[in-house]
């Protein structure tokens, strides 16, 4: 992402008056602006697929994502990020009407150690808020599912370049407009290795449950210099309330030119309950053509079935649905 850095220059050592150099810091702006149209192939039937989290409730139309701006300034071993957004996107993944995306502060204790402490979005899952992280334009299931954002204190350790670990205490992911009511936690770890993740976030998840468990696989491998495979794998359950889900999705990714670029994802995805499971499958072709360095088209095509008649948007309406979606991502 292209980044305008404003860097202050050091005061010469040399100064006559004989005062000590002061360290000045570094402040960066960088950010993302998403638009779209998007229609499905029933037009009897209400909203897209996907584009939202939850499914859009606008069914053949043009629609604003997001607009995501980024302030960050370090100086010395600590730092400040603010990262405002606003429009639909950022209002379905906030309760703080989208305005709050990540407000954290961070200090480098060591060269290996990093803390953390404030909003950051979460380490779990392999897809992001903001469509300029992610190669698909729509959001999948499992993303869906899982915590967006957190709120708290986290201890980041890089033992080298191939391995790394986090560990968080966090107020409950579901509890994102202010201070927490309750006495409940949720506790977070990351273990990663040369790119391959495993996730997991256990307690409470502001949803009224207590003992929710989150367990995550993300990673990918470089089949070749033009194929990237992506693989998504997550469990969650919780005892007390006898539910809970379990699903994966694949990111087959395939660079043709350094201005275009076709990934499919089929992604598998089940509600379990001690009442019955659903399920629900669903598949994205999305291409990336990208006309300047800053801006990014993303036709897309996504097919979503389900004999439960679980798709979001569609409950007991439909047991499939086909959207067609064309965005422009620009990123600065």
């Amino acid at each position: 992402m292209k980044k305008i850095i404003l860097t202050l220059l050091l005061a010469s050592s040399l100064v006559v008056t004989g005062q000590e150099t002061e360290e000045k810091g570094t402040f960066t702006l960088s950010g993302t602006v998403d638009v779209y149209h998007t229609s499905n192939l029933k037009s009897d039937s209400p909203g897209s697929v996907g584009i939202l989290y939850g499914g859009s409730g606008t069914p053949n139309s043009f629609g604003l994502g997001m607009a995501n701006t980024i302030f960050a300034y370090e100086k010395g071993k600590a730092g400040v990020v603010a990262d405002l957004a606003f429009g639909p996107r950022a209002v379905s993944a906030n309760a703080y009407e989208g305005a709050i995306n990540q407000l954290y502060a961070y200090y480098k204790a060591s060269e290996k150690v990093t803390l953390t402490m404030g909003q950051f979005n979460t380490w779990y899952g392999y897809e992001v808020i903001s469509p300029a992280g992610n190669f698909n334009y729509s959001v999948s299931y499992l993303f869906n599912a899982g915590p967006f954002s957190h709120t708290g204190f986290k201890l980041d350790y890089a033992a080298s370049e191939d391995l790394s670990f986090m560990f968080a205490v966090t107020n409950p992911h579901g509890i994102t407009d202010g201070a927490n009511p309750t006495s409940d936690y949720q506790l977070g770890f990351q273990t990663g290795y040369k790119g391959q993740y495993f996730n997991l976030a256990y307690g409470a998840d502001g949803f009224g449950e207590t003992d929710v468990l989150y367990l995550d696989y993300t990673g990918g491998f470089d089949v070749s210099e033009t194929f990237f495979l992506g693989i998504n794998a997550a469990y969650s359950n919780s005892s007390d309330a006898d539910s809970g889900y379990q699903g994966a999705a694949l990111y087959l990714q395939n660079t043709f030119s350094d201005t275009f670029s076709l990934g499919l994802r089929p992604e598998f995805f089940t509600y379990t309950s001690g009442a019955g499971d659903t399920s629900v499958t669903a598949f994205t072709l999305s291409g990336n053509l990208s006309l300047t360095e800053s801006l990014k088209i993303i036709p897309e095509l996504r097919y979503d079935t389900s004999d439960d008649m679980i798709i979001p948007g569609f409950a007991g309406i439909e047991k499939n649905m086909t959207g067609a979606t064309i965005a422009a991502v620009y990123s600065f």
